[in-house]
């Protein structure tokens, strides 16, 4: 799959996909953007304003843009189609990872071990074998796991078995125990 960029900003934004270069740091959150302009947007993500509402549910957004996509969800809308397989999608960014299932292409390598990723979310908990993070918690007994997912299935021993509510999404998990 070949991507033809007219101009040559546009090539160096497009290199940033594979590169994970994020140059456009937002001074609230440390955040990174790929350009200018989307850390222009991230910054309204700080102010509690919320004037874009969706007609169909009432929710408030922050940007108009942001409205548009949730709109999506009532309309049924899904304008990013895969050209191998058909399947469609909301965001162009889930069309682009689900693209790699067909291309193959990891461009998020790991600088420790040089193991490649399709996604940064696939690299970032990755990372955490060389640095021992172990961000999630168990609020029962304290141990320490990489992904969230992992602690939710792990509280089940403290629970009998039972799902528990993870307070951050504020939904039921269900999971084998390991």
């Amino acid at each position: 799959m070949w991507e033809v960029l007219q101009h040559r900003s546009h090539l160096t934004v497009h290199q940033r996909i594979h590169t994970g270069e994020r140059p456009y740091k937002c001074s609230e959150c440390g955040e990174g953007f790929l350009t200018s302009s989307q850390l222009l947007g991230h910054q309204q993500t700080h102010t509690e304003e919320r004037p874009f509402r969706c007609p169909d549910c009432g929710k408030g957004f922050k940007l108009n843009s942001t409205l548009t996509r949730h709109r999506r969800i009532h309309t049924g809308e899904r304008p990013h189609e895969c050209d191998v397989c058909g399947m469609s999608f909301i965001q162009s960014w889930a069309l682009i990872r689900h693209q790699r299932t067909h291309t193959g292409e990891r461009p998020y390598e790991c600088d420790k071990c040089s193991k490649r990723f399709r996604t940064s979310s696939k690299l970032l908990v990755h990372q955490r074998i060389h640095t021992e993070e172990r961000p999630f918690r168990c609020p029962d007994c304290g141990k320490g796991f990489t992904q969230n997912s992992t602690l939710s299935t792990h509280q089940r021993i403290h629970t009998g078995g039972r799902p528990t509510s993870v307070p951050s999404v504020g939904r039921a998990f269900h999971g084998g125990l390991t």
